[in-house]
């Protein structure tokens, strides 16, 4: 339901905040007063094309919301989640747009910004204008095919269909990616054979070319390093030279300790610890030359030994470039192409099981399509009916309606276009029906194949000059099916802009839309009537400017009678 409309700086009206209530609201006024400014205002906040021509004269933008009261299973909470927008079901759905005066244009979907085709999308779920000057609702044919599902409860048979067709497209899906892959087999096969010999011939370990450039580097350093520990042990000595030289400082000082013997003096000490020092040089001298001895062992490689650690690391690094890998990815590299060769190798199996699939999945969508095609047929059959016991009363006898069902490409929702099309007079050719009717046309028409249709939508619907060219008995009819429409088992609501008397009397509810002045300014306002005032009201639609008390009475009498 449409709850409340917030309008500001719209053409004339500056400033609005109208609550509206269920079943059928009629919306009267002189022809000027500014009915279509309302219109225009509500197409802008859900998602019509609108233009900087609706911002008020000296204003710097206008703005409409507009606020929904929604079930929880609409399809409103579904689109909004899907485009990412959070949306608390058990609130009010609020539609906002702002357009300034050089002609930007903002939306919002409960205060989160939002382009203006979800605004549009959004809209086109929770509100249907007909008339003439509207391009939504029955004017647009792609509504047609749902409104015709949802009369004729399709709602399994389109399930079975849209599933059919999902497995369908995902069977073909698989069976073209394996179809390009067969076309560069044999040039994929020709690849991964030789690439994984290449592999294996190289074998690669983990940690492989670290340990050899460690290797490398130790190669490359070993020449220099030889040369060094060679100086060392030649600095060392081993012709016993130092040995002999320290062997005779000892017996010097055994001969200086033999002649001072034990003298109460601090020098045989002292020449007791150099004998010690010496002794202590001669075994380090030995361990010094011992441990250079197994340094230069260290750098003692096989002659070529450079070469070939250089060449199996430059190999495994020149792989890992080719394949644009690290050298440790060599190993699972080989793997993968190991894995998409034996892939290649079932491919032909694999061909063989994804035509049989396809097969099966277009078998099973061919007869969900035709079993809700057959529906549709028959469906429309009975909505044509319908629509056509409609139209006489609504002083239309003469015009015909039928629901045209051509062949389409397949796809989640069958194989059908759905068109209704209408003719006016008889022997007139018969066209879709936002082409062929126009003015009061279109919107009775729409009020009769909604009044058709009524109880499988929970759409707000708004008819604009459904009265247009009758009266009296014909537009009693009209108000009648809107009343009716508006108290269907679908508790749909209402609105319709109307110079009817029979059709206001028929409202549950009025708002006269009527201009005052203000400050030199002409403006527009809204008000709702109370019972007094409604009667007040249609008595001026009935007599015109000099109200009687007889118009009075007619008035009251229609609002009884209604």
């Amino acid at each position: 339901m449409l709850s409340e409309i917030s309008i500001r700086n719209v053409v004339l009206i500056e400033s609005l905040d109208l609550e509206l209530g269920g079943g059928l609201t009629a919306m009267t006024g002189e022809t000027g007063a500014g009915k279509s400014i309302i219109l225009d205002a509500l197409g802008m906040a859900t998602g019509a094309r609108s233009d900087k021509g609706l911002v008020r004269t000296g204003a710097d933008k206008a703005q409409c919301t507009a606020r929904f009261t929604l079930p929880e299973d609409h399809a409103v909470w579904s689109l909004l989640e899907d485009a990412g927008l959070e949306a608390e079901r058990t609130e009010d759905l609020v539609l906002r747009r702002m357009i300034t005066a050089d002609g930007r244009s903002r939306a919002y979907i409960n205060d989160a910004p939002s382009g203006q085709k979800l605004l549009a999308q959004i809209g086109a779920h929770v509100l249907e204008v007909h008339g003439q000057h509207d391009g939504r609702g029955l004017l647009d044919s792609g509504t047609h095919r749902g409104l015709l599902d949802r009369f004729g409860a399709l709602g399994d048979l389109l399930e079975a269909c849209a599933q059919g067709y999902a497995d369908m497209k995902h069977a073909r899906e698989q069976l073209d990616m394996l179809r390009a892959r067969q076309d560069k087999s044999d040039d994929d096969r020709d690849f991964f054979e030789h690439a994984i010999a290449e592999l294996d011939r190289l074998a690669p370990s983990a940690g492989e070319d670290e340990t050899l450039a460690d290797e490398r580097r130790l190669l490359q350093h070993a020449e220099g390093a030889l040369s060094e520990l060679a100086s060392a042990q030649q600095a060392l000595g081993d012709d016993g030279d130092y040995e002999a030289r320290i062997g005779q400082a000892l017996a010097g000082l055994e001969r200086v300790r033999s002649k001072i013997g034990d003298a109460e003096t601090s020098a045989p000490q002292a020449l007791q610890n150099a004998s010690q020092a010496l002794e202590k040089a001669l075994i380090e001298l030995e361990e010094a030359r011992s441990a250079v001895g197994v340094a230069a062992e260290m750098f003692e490689f096989e002659p070529g030994r450079l070469d070939e650690v250089e060449e199996r690391l430059f190999s495994l690094r020149a792989v890992a470039r080719k394949y644009d890998v690290g050298v440790d990815g060599l190993s699972d590299l080989r793997q993968k192409f190991g894995d998409e060769l034996l892939a290649l190798e079932r491919c032909d199996e694999d061909m063989q099981a994804a035509e049989k699939r396809l097969t099966t999945t277009r078998n099973i969508y061919d007869k969900a399509a035709n079993a809700l095609s057959a529906a549709r047929k028959k469906a429309a059959r009975r909505l044509d009916t319908k629509v056509l016991e409609e139209l006489p009363a609504l002083k239309m006898q003469n015009a015909g309606f039928a629901t045209q069902i051509n062949e389409a490409t397949g796809g989640p929702h069958g194989r059908d276009q759905i068109i209704f099309e209408v003719s006016t007079n008889p022997g007139s050719p018969s066209g879709p029906l936002g082409k062929i009717a126009s003015g009061g046309e279109l919107s009775r028409f729409a009020l009769a194949i909604k009044v058709a249709l009524a109880g499988t939508s929970d759409i707000v619907m708004i008819f604009d000059e459904v009265d247009q060219g009758v009266g009296g008995a014909v537009a009693d009819a009209v108000g009648r099916r809107l009343s009716a429409l508006a108290q269907g088992a679908s508790g749909a609501q209402v609105l319709v802009v109307t110079h009817s008397p029979q059709v206001a009397a028929s409202a549950d509810h009025q708002l006269l839309i009527h201009k005052t002045s203000r400050a030199g300014k002409t403006l527009t306002r809204v008000d709702t009537l109370d019972a007094k005032a409604r009667e007040e009201e249609i008595a001026r639609m009935l007599a015109g400017e000099s109200i009687t008390d007889a118009a009075r009475g007619a008035a009251r009498q229609l609002i009884q009678s209604s």
